[in-house]
């Protein structure tokens, strides 16, 4: 007679296909976030993505539902690393306020020389093709662009708190011109690839505080 021999259950950890999934995803994000912000959205086909993560074309709807859905997430991941940016520099209690914000530009600064001026700022580069994006991405372009915003005009309040700037600041206008400009400013650099626009724009703001 025979018998079924049952298998035994295998040592050690568990197969890691949700962590591998996991991990192509972010890869895939990560890739997308570095086109994304050299070339802008429709410069960046998902095939130059795939491409450089190994994926194959037929497997990219097992991680994203769709190029918008895909592109919604690459922002969202950008603008997560760009707020922890902010934050590290403006909630620095170590410096005045002022400084602060001159510490985050020196930072930008570098990141822009670092990648030979190839990268700009995503959200901002998307702020330029609103037109032609998918109309849910402009929310949420603005939504984070008003998150920024609000570090800023924090900060600044701060600065008026330790009478570093008129206490008749419009500290949310100030903050408002300051990314207005700022995003001026880094297109700018990537054109003419020198930081030159960057410190121009920092020293016209800062002189242009009212005290």
């Amino acid at each position: 007679m025979n018998t079924i021999k049952l298998q035994k259950p295998r040592r050690g950890r568990p197969p890691k296909v949700a962590r591998d999934n996991q991990d192509t995803r972010a890869e895939l994000i990560r890739s997308g976030l570095e086109l994304l912000t050299e070339q802008g959205f429709f410069a960046s086909g998902i095939d130059k993505i795939l491409k450089k993560v190994g994926v194959p074309k037929g497997s990219f709807y097992h991680y994203f539902a769709s190029k918008e859905a895909f592109g919604r997430a690459v922002i969202e991941s950008y603008a997560s690393y760009f707020a922890n940016k902010l934050d590290a520099h403006l909630l620095n209690t170590d410096f005045e306020p002022i400084q602060r914000i001159c510490h985050f530009v020196a930072d930008a600064k570098a990141g822009m020389q670092k990648h030979q001026f190839k990268r700009g700022c995503l959200v901002g580069n998307l702020g330029q093709e609103v037109d032609v994006l998918p109309e849910s991405y402009r929310g949420l372009l603005l939504e984070i662009f008003m998150a920024w915003q609000a570090r800023i005009e924090a900060c600044l309040r701060e600065a008026q708190q330790h009478k570093l700037i008129s206490q008749s600041a419009n500290c949310a206008l100030l903050a408002e011109f300051f990314w207005l400009g700022w995003e001026g400013a880094v297109s700018r650099a990537r054109l003419v690839q020198d930081a030159q626009p960057l410190d121009h724009f920092l020293s016209q703001f800062i002189e242009g505080l009212p005290r």
